[in-house]
């Protein structure tokens, strides 16, 4: 039953949130906005976290415990990337690499003070947990991209802010949760310590956060030197911005979706292999 629940839950979700964007779109009526904001943002992650739940994870793997990780783990790590974000960050080549960091990093620890009280550490458990704080974290950011593409300069836009739930809907699976279900593996496997494998799974998922978060730039940059023209050149050392031909859009858009599905599958295949390993581990498991 838990395996074929994801699928109703994506099902009837699904159907109510494009409900909502067909009545608020008939309608006008912004009240409704915060139910397309809410459905649009959680409907995926929550989908993926009761998948996760139904792939198999000892008694200790509770539905409180998935709650508290989703919710709390959720927000504690949206709050903790902002703060240290708003006190780090500053515009410069390694800006990527530092928002993986920090982002991971905050994921990681509101991991740990979740299941701080476990006394038992499985892998499977340890995958499913992280992935649930993971897409906590994604749900929670993308309902506040989702309000924030609300706002054009023409006044309220229902349309970017669908489409801004459409995109960050379909690359959820491969974003947070997943990167965060590969610490939570590593952290699980070393019985809950901060052992140097551990360390260097945290260090490898914030790597592929930052690939994924500066593709664009590294498509830009390659697509300039494949095709760049001398002009586009002559004006980028003066500091204006060139034209670009359309056949150089086409290049940036290939390169840029490629990187995007490498970085994927780099991550799914690294979650793989700490799964199949798990199946060394004789925990109970529930169904």
């Amino acid at each position: 039953m838990i395996r074929a629940l994801w699928l109703r839950i994506f099902l009837t979700g699904f159907v109510l949130w494009l409900a909502t964007v067909a009545v608020t779109a008939w309608t006008g009526n912004s009240n409704l906005v915060p139910t397309v904001v809410l459905f649009g943002s959680f409907l995926v992650p929550v989908t993926f976290v009761v998948w996760a739940y139904g792939r198999g994870r000892s008694p200790g793997v509770t539905v409180e415990l998935l709650f508290q990780a989703f919710v709390v783990g959720g927000v504690l790590g949206v709050l903790g990337a902002s703060l240290l974000e708003s006190w780090l960050l500053r515009p410069s080549i390694l800006m990527y690499v530092l928002v993986g960091l920090i982002e991971e990093g905050v994921k990681l620890a509101a991991l740990i003070i979740v299941t701080r009280h476990m006394t038992r550490h499985f892998t499977r458990d340890g995958l499913v947990l992280g992935a649930t704080v993971g897409f906590g974290f994604a749900a929670f950011e993308s309902a506040g991209y989702a309000f924030n593409s609300l706002f054009t300069t023409s006044g309220l836009s229902l349309a970017q802010l669908v489409e801004t739930e459409v995109l960050r809907g379909i690359l959820t699976p491969v974003g947070h949760g997943l990167w965060t279900a590969i610490a939570g593996g590593a952290l699980f496997a070393a019985r809950g310590r901060l052992t140097g494998t551990v360390l260097l799974s945290y260090l490898g998922v914030s790597l592929l956060h930052a690939l994924w978060d500066s593709m664009s730039a590294i498509a830009i940059a390659i697509t300039l030197v494949l095709t760049g023209r001398p002009w586009q050149f002559e004006l980028l050392r003066i500091g204006r911005v060139p034209n670009v031909t359309q056949w150089q859009v086409h290049v940036y858009t290939v390169l840029n979706w490629a990187g995007l599905i490498a970085i994927s599958l780099v991550a799914l295949l690294w979650l793989w292999t700490i799964a199949v390993a798990s199946r060394r581990e004789r925990p109970i498991l529930s169904q």
